[in-house]
């Protein structure tokens, strides 16, 4: 259904938060218009019988509770399964999902109000309670969530203490006024507060049934979802089955009757069984055969930038990476070009600071070093390393940590033989498997490592605030206070202006070297309809379906 240009102007007067008080305003007015939230299928076309889909979800989930999860493997699916108050449409806006409406005065006290009648997939109602024991249970030191922080980040009023056992659940900011009002309680503004909302972290889950069934709450048999589809069946490293939740809000608007996600890792036999038709949408096929498939398929084959940024953390706290000459150096010399041309050749884009351009709608300037040549890169790096005490007599020696993968070894060749042949770094390049790398990063024994960040929404703030003093994902050991004061005001302001200021101090003494920004390859099936790859990656189900072929 196409919106009026009312709603639209409506929209992007939210997304650029022109005034707090039109935010309080216009989320309201948003909360009870008709939005389109699933399929919107075309006069024109003639559905299959049959509708259901396949999908290569990549990897094996670790969990599908939400409150567990941390990766795309899980967080694709999870969208599917789970519904949050609010979530967020093709062009990016907040629009009312398990939420109605909601209001707030000044930014810190937010009311929401869920639909009527909604329920979870065992037909039994959905209350605003079941949302409080979500938000609780998601901070709940017991909990050990992957995200138990984003609370905290999200500013809701005592999360802090909560998650570190200071205080009991109870004391969250967030409470039920009724069956079907919640109030959340902020510290302070937050910019981006709506749009971490959406994010699979914050889907309510049912108090009864985990109370009920503990941790073996997300088997089939007792699984309960509140979105599009509810699990069927899981087996282990072969497949997972959703169907049709009948309970849904807005099942009536959904196509699609079965989803089956494969978690094939490997490239070649993503693309063999897409080939033979087993998959309907599919990871794009390993690198090497691109060339064929932009030949053989190129109609089928979707490239979309995604909110994700490919780069090496320093260890700050490390000689001589405690160097900014040191770190500038290496930043400036590495080849991007070479990386995204040669190395990966899908359409990334080489990235020169560590925020995805336009996330949130903002776009920031890259630094100067962006716009120069290689040649003037490299002779300003030799330059300042000659500075910093390094040349041919005594060389920088340094050890490059990367997890084991094929693309992640390659674009590491790229770089350390840069490094080696303008710079005359010595480069020992180190490969750990990844949950081994993640031990490395947090207890600082590194160097240089492969890192990436996905937004976990779109704002320049979900890039910075790893950079920030004490935040748990700063493996680089960084500090900056001033740094650290333009990143909270520009979260209360969304200011483009003091984002600027902040990306200007990593800009110049780059604790990470930003390498590629992502993009997202599928190739899908002519036949499937509603296809849409939003800014993180994702592709809902409940927007597809099967044309008739």
């Amino acid at each position: 259904m196409e919106t009026t240009n009312m709603q639209k102007t409506m929209a992007r007067l939210i997304k650029n938060k022109i005034a707090k008080v039109l935010t309080c305003s216009i989320s309201l007015i948003l909360g009870s218009v008709t939005l389109s939230y699933a399929a919107v299928i075309p006069a024109n076309v003639q559905l299959a019988d049959k509708q259901e889909i396949t999908r290569n979800n990549f990897s094996e989930p670790g969990s599908l509770d939400p409150h567990k999860s941390e990766s795309s493997s899980e967080f694709d699916i999870l969208r599917d399964f789970f519904e949050r108050l609010v979530d967020t449409d093709k062009e990016e806006n907040t629009i009312p999902a398990l939420a109605e409406r909601w209001e707030t005065k000044d930014n810190k006290t937010w009311i929401f109000h869920l639909r009527k009648g909604v329920k979870w997939s065992d037909g039994t109602p959905i209350t605003a309670h079941d949302v409080v024991f979500s938000f609780q249970r998601l901070v709940t030191p017991d909990t050990i969530s992957p995200y138990g922080s984003y609370l905290i980040q999200a500013t809701v009023v005592n999360a802090h203490d909560v998650l570190s056992g200071k205080k009991k659940p109870e004391e969250l900011g967030v409470k039920a006024l009724d069956d079907a009002t919640i109030e959340i309680a902020l510290e302070r503004p937050k910019a981006g507060f709506l749009h971490m909302l959406a994010h699979p972290a914050m889907s309510p889950v049912s108090e009864k049934v985990i109370k009920k069934y503990g941790t073996r709450w997300t088997q089939p048999q007792f699984f309960v979802s509140n979105g599009p589809f509810k699990l069927s069946e899981w087996v282990v490293n072969e497949k997972i089955v959703g169907v049709r939740n009948p309970y849904y809000w807005d099942n009536k608007n959904t196509v699609i009757n079965k989803v089956t996600y494969l978690p094939l890792s490997d490239y070649k036999a993503d693309l063999n069984r897409y080939m033979t038709g087993e998959i309907d949408i599919s990871n794009g096929g390993p690198s090497e055969f691109l060339p064929m498939v932009k030949e053989k398929f190129s109609d089928q084959l979707h490239v979309k930038p995604i909110l994700g940024v490919y780069y090496y953390l320093f260890n700050t706290q490390r000689p001589p990476f405690n160097d900014v000459r040191v770190r500038q150096a290496l930043a400036l010399a590495v080849d991007r070009n070479i990386v995204t041309d040669k190395v990966l050749g899908n359409g990334q884009k080489p990235a020169y600071d560590v925020v995805f351009p336009g996330a949130g709608g903002i776009y920031l300037k890259h630094p100067e070093y962006a716009s120069w040549t290689q040649e003037q890169r490299v002779a300003k790096a030799k330059e300042l390393l000659s500075k910093a005490g390094f040349n041919e007599k005594n060389p920088l020696k340094l050890t490059l940590l990367y997890n084991t993968s094929d693309s992640h070894k390659k674009i590491a060749i790229a770089a350390s033989s840069v490094w080696r042949k303008n710079l005359g770094v010595e480069v020992v390049l180190q490969n750990q498997e990844s949950k081994t790398q993640n031990v490395s990063m947090t207890q600082g024994d590194f160097e240089l490592t492969r890192y990436s960040w996905n937004a976990d929404y779109s704002s320049p703030t979900s890039f910075l605030d790893i950079f920030t003093s004490g935040n748990t994902n700063n493996h680089m050991k960084y500090q900056n206070k001033e740094f650290d004061k333009w990143v909270l005001k520009a979260d209360e302001t969304n200011d483009p202006a003091d984002y600027q200021q902040a990306i200007d101090i990593l800009n110049k003494e780059i604790p990470a070297i930003p390498v590629y920004y992502y993009v997202r390859v599928k190739l899908i099936k002519p036949y499937v309809g509603g296809v849409h790859i939003d800014s993180l990656g994702t592709i809902l189900t409940k927007y597809l379906y099967i044309i008739k072929h």
